[in-house]
C-alpha cells in the first residue's frame, strides 16, 4: 500500500523535498522569532483551534445538508485556516505582551546592552587608544563629549608649543577614529561633570 495515494517514486520523492524545505523554512524563521512572538503565535494557533472547533460543532449539527466527504474537507479546512489566522495574529501582536507580568515564568528575554565608552582629553591626546581601536578590540558606542573637543582645540591653540603640539596629535588621532570603519564615534553636548 503506497502512503498517501502516490503512486510513483518521483511523486514521494518530490512530496518528501516539499515537506523538508517547508521544515527547514519553519526552523529558521522559528530561530529568528522573539520569545513573545513565539508565545502569541502559539496562543493564537491554540484560539484560532477553539474557534475551528466550536465552528466544526455548528457543522455537525447542520450535517444533514452536507454530504459527509464535503463535510469532513469543511471541517479539515476550517481547522487549517483559523490555525493560520491564529498564529499569524498572535504572532504580530506577540511584541505587545509584558512577560515580565507573568511573574519571571519565562525569564526576562535578554536584550543585547549596547555599551559606550566616554573618551577624555587625556586618553585621546595619548594617542595609544586609536591603536586600540584599530584591533577592533573595543565594542559599542565611543562617545566625545563636545567640552572635549574644547580643551582639544585649546590645547592645540595654546602659545606653548608643547602643548600645541600635544592638542594637535589628539586632533589627529580623534580624526583617525573617526575614520575607522568599524568603530562608531559619536559626538555629543552633554556634559558629564563626573568625568571633568
Amino acid at each position: 500500500m503506497k502512503p498517501f495515494g502516490l503512486r510513483q517514486w518521483w511523486e514521494a520523492a518530490g512530496a518528501g523535498f516539499l515537506l523538508g524545505a517547508a521544515i527547514l523554512l519553519f526552523e529558521v524563521r522559528l530561530r529568528r522569532a522573539s520569545l513573545k512572538r513565539l508565545i502569541g503565535a502559539a496562543v493564537g494557533s491554540l484560539l484560532g483551534i477553539i474557534g475551528a472547533l466550536l465552528m466544526c460543532l455548528v457543522l455537525d449539527r447542520a450535517s444533514n445538508t452536507f454530504q459527509f466527504q464535503t463535510l469532513s474537507f469543511l471541517q479539515v479546512g476550517l481547522l487549517l485556516f483559523m490555525t493560520y489566522v491564529g498564529l499569524v495574529v498572535g504572532a504580530n501582536k506577540g511584541d505587545m505582551l509584558n512577560l515580565s507580568a507573568l511573574g519571571g515564568l519565562f525569564g526576562a528575554e535578554k536584550t543585547p546592552k549596547k555599551s559606550c565608552k566616554i573618551f577624555d582629553t587625556s586618553v585621546i591626546i595619548d594617542g595609544r587608544i586609536a591603536d586600540i581601536c584599530e584591533t577592533s578590540f573595543l565594542d559599542g558606542l565611543l562617545v566625545i563629549p563636545q567640552f572635549v573637543l574644547r580643551e582639544l582645540q585649546l590645547v592645540a591653540d595654546s602659545a606653548d608649543s608643547l602643548k600645541r603640539n600635544r592638542g594637535r596629535r589628539g586632533l589627529d588621532v580623534l580624526q583617525r577614529i573617526q575614520k575607522m570603519a568599524n568603530i562608531n564615534v559619536q559626538i555629543v553636548e552633554d556634559d558629564f561633570p563626573h568625568i571633568r
